[in-house]
């Protein structure tokens, strides 16, 4: 059953195929829309009146370079920003001067929300690859957030999601075995990248490292390089390259234990 739905999720999020979320394609043609949109579209169906907010919030759009944080731990400055193109890792400091990778951040996801609303920013935003993203200042948030209901409840929504694969992420480093916890994250990345038309069933295009996994998964590089040399000669999965290719999908699945319904994105609940 879990792994139905799996290929449910792959196959009506991604190209030209995520349109069959009901209600998406009234408003705009999915082609047309930031990543964020599209991924907001698949918690509520949005009027031209949100979307044209959202396209606001999009119109400080900046570049930054591989490697520079572009929000950093203890921050004070209240901004956002709306990751457009590119992948971003968000990590904690240690007083000793090492990290651990909270998440990874893909288009379509906020990057420093919870610093709107907080002091300061409790961590910390890379780039891994050369990006794009919007910057949000908090008044501009706010505004759209009061003056479009709707659309805040989708951004509710977004957060909530997030949180919710943080508790997935504690409860692989806690309780799962290396190789489940690596299929795990594997899987969800696929998800998450399906639903703004960047992942099929076959795989997707990663820059993460070897040395990203283990920050993230809580292991070794060296248990990292053994872990994916297992997945690629048991046949499930290869990562190589900079490219996930899944070969065979239920027994990864199977593996992992994956159930996707904490990611949420099924079908629009508001309409």
């Amino acid at each position: 059953m879990q792994e139905a739905l799996y290929d449910e999720l792959i196959e009506s999020s991604t190209g030209a195929d995520f349109d069959s979320f009901a209600g998406a394609e009234r408003a705009m043609n999915v082609t047309d829309q930031s990543p964020l949109t599209r991924k907001l579209m698949v918690f509520a169906a949005m009027s031209e009146t949100e979307l044209g907010v959202l396209e606001r919030l999009h119109r400080r759009r900046r570049s930054f370079v591989a490697g520079q944080d572009l929000v950093h731990q203890g921050q004070t400055e209240q901004a956002a920003y709306i990751l457009a193109k590119g992948w971003v890792c968000s990590y904690k400091l240690q007083p000793d001067g090492t990290r651990q990778i909270v998440d990874v951040q893909i288009p379509g996801d906020f990057l420093g929300l919870r610093s709107v609303l907080l002091r300061t920013s409790d961590h910390s935003f890379e780039p891994i690859t050369e990006i794009e993203a919007a910057e949000v200042l908090a008044g501009d948030l706010l505004e759209a957030l009061a003056n479009t209901p709707r659309l805040a409840t989708a951004i509710l929504w977004a957060v909530s999601r997030d949180e919710a694969m943080v508790v997935e992420h504690l409860v692989g480093i806690g309780r799962r075995d290396a190789d489940a916890r690596m299929a795990h994250f594997l899987l969800e990345l696929g998800s998450r990248l399906a639903l703004v038309g960047m992942a099929g069933k076959d795989g997707y295009d990663c820059p993460l490292t070897q040395y990203h996994l283990a920050d993230i998964l809580g292991l070794t590089a060296v248990h990292v390089n053994r872990v994916l040399r297992q997945l690629r000669e048991s046949g499930m999965v290869t990562f190589r390259d900079g490219r996930v290719a899944f070969h065979d999908h239920d027994r990864l699945v199977e593996l992992a234990e994956f159930d996707p319904a904490y990611l949420d994105q099924t079908g629009p609940l508001l309409k």
